[in-house]
């Protein structure tokens, strides 16, 4: 792990994000070795984190191993794969969830099983047993902003954060990258 600190008034955000994503790469090699992990492609990267591919030697199949930017974003994913994982959850509504498989701590790592469409991903932005507190017109604009983005797909994106809140899950930022319908 790295102990270089510093702040994004003192890059340009795009050179931020190249020495974090560096610092994510670093923290993925360490967890390769620790945990026999070859290390992919990438799968994905985003204001949390990044996701690689990984061949896991003890669990003999691929996986998705994520490195989260920010520990409490970490927490929160961590928190909401160990709520899925305790109610052995692997679907909600006929939608695919990762498994959780491993997390280390130290590195902010979490290693999941890879779905296939029709999926939900990325829960760094849950909240667990009570629904984020907003003003009731912060609520509606994100609501109009979803149903925007969804089209016709909203009604069932609800039924899916209906079943999550379910389970005490109260997803946040979700968007077609990490709700995705069958192509």
């Amino acid at each position: 792990m790295s102990s270089r600190i510093f702040t994004t008034a003192e890059c340009a955000p795009n050179v931020c994000r190249a020495v974090m994503n560096e610092l994510l790469t670093n923290n993925a090699k360490l967890y390769a070795l620790r945990y026999q992990v070859e290390i992919g492609e990438a799968l994905g990267s985003g204001k949390d984190g990044i996701v690689l591919v990984g061949k896991s030697n003890i669990f003999q199949a691929d996986v998705a191993i994520k490195m989260h930017r920010f520990a409490e974003l970490y927490h929160r994913e961590k928190n909401a794969y160990e709520r899925l994982r305790s109610l052995e959850v692997s679907k909600v509504s006929g939608f695919s969830v990762p498994e959780l498989l491993r997390v280390d701590d130290e590195l902010q790592v979490i290693e999941m099983t890879i779905v296939q469409r029709p999926f939900v991903l990325d829960f760094a932005a849950a909240y667990l047993d009570v629904r984020p507190e907003f003003p009731d017109e912060v609520w509606a604009e994100w609501e109009a902003d979803k149903r925007e983005q969804f089209e016709e797909h909203w009604p069932k994106v609800r039924a899916i954060l209906d079943a999550f809140e379910a389970f005490g899950i109260y997803l946040t930022d979700i968007s077609p990258a990490n709700i995705g319908f069958e192509l």
